[in-house]
């Protein structure tokens, strides 16, 4: 089993000058830790559990209203609303990455997942690089603004009655990481081409950070996360409520999954097998394990899935971490 440092059981060295090194945690650390975590995850899909209940009294019934036999435009409410509730789940992620940064450990210990080697860099370039990748949010948007506006979606999903299934977000998060489990070990051995034109830019990054979820390419993008999504979307049927959730939890999760420090709940992520921040360095560092990225069940399956207690890289030298301040685009 892949398990995280033990965060009660010793000391970690200092991540970065301004960055104490993390003491033992007490009851009350925990608590808190645990309490920051949830808040952080619930924030995820904030705008879904505030307003779905209350739509009816907050829009025009004419803004949520959809006739599946209609010609027309849908109505845009929706949309705007699940890119909305992405939007609200990154400020929750921004802020959460802003008080790591500064050195918090109000929200667990800081603990660098490739130990020997301590990135540093500037906050407001790592979220201006982040929030500018047109791969990303640009791709994505326009991704979900076509199916949308051109009826491409199956009918359930312009519904708002319901509330959020978590079951069905549960099924989409699993089938949209099951399919794009397949597309990334296509992309790496496929043909050295396809990587090269698509997936290689990604790779860059062998320490990479929170910031670099979204750095790659367009055919990237196309492939390993708009194929999966539009084939998970008519495969799974779901309202607007349940649809929002599932896209603010997955964007979110893939940043997560690429910071370059552990999260506190990492050791029950590890415990159920949910794909953490050292599981995918695994596969930024060796390029060969770990192509799941919210859950390792698949790369168990087909035996692709390696701990990143047995990669050398993670394993502290006993020595202070490396100063690395170089830019991303030159790692």
């Amino acid at each position: 089993m892949c398990k995280t440092p033990d965060f009660g059981a010793q000391k970690t060295e200092a991540v970065k000058a301004k960055i104490p090194a993390a003491p033992t945690m007490t009851a009350k650390d925990r608590c808190v830790a645990a309490l920051g975590g949830a808040g952080l995850w619930t924030g995820l899909v904030a705008l879904p559990l505030l307003l779905k209940d209350r739509y009816a009294s907050v829009f025009p019934a004419a803004w949520y209203a959809y006739d599946p036999a209609s010609t027309a435009t849908p109505s845009p409410l929706g949309l705007s609303l699940g890119i909305l509730a992405v939007v609200v789940g990154q400020l929750f992620v921004l802020a959460y990455q802003y008080a790591r940064w500064r050195g918090s450990t109000r929200l667990g210990p800081l603990v660098l997942i490739q130990p020997n080697v301590d990135r540093q860099y500037d906050y407001a370039e790592g979220a201006a690089t982040h929030l500018s990748q047109p791969e990303g949010f640009v791709l994505i948007g326009g991704y979900l603004s076509l199916t949308w506006l051109l009826r491409l979606m199956p009918h359930a999903y312009y519904g708002f009655e319901g509330g959020v299934d978590w079951a069905k977000v549960m099924g989409c998060l699993m089938l949209q990481d099951c399919l794009q489990y397949g597309m990334h070990r296509l992309e790496h051995k496929a043909h050295p081409k396809i990587y090269k034109e698509s997936h290689e830019p990604h790779h860059r990054f062998t320490n990479p950070r929170l910031f670099d979820a979204f750095n790659g390419s367009l055919p990237d993008t196309l492939i390993m996360i708009v194929g999966p999504l539009y084939a998970t979307a008519n495969l799974i049927h779901c309202n607007v409520w349940t649809y929002m959730a599932f896209g603010s939890v997955y964007a979110n999760w893939l940043c997560l999954i690429h910071s370059e420090t552990h999260h506190f709940w990492d050791p029950l992520f590890d415990l159920v097998k949910f794909g953490t921040a050292a599981d995918h360095h695994v596969h930024h560092k060796l390029f060969t394990s770990n192509y799941g990225h919210l859950f390792m069940y698949w790369d168990m399956a087909c035996r692709t899935y390696k701990s990143p207690r047995n990669v050398r890289q993670f394993v502290p030298n006993g020595k202070p971490p490396r100063k690395w301040e170089g830019s991303a685009k030159h790692e």
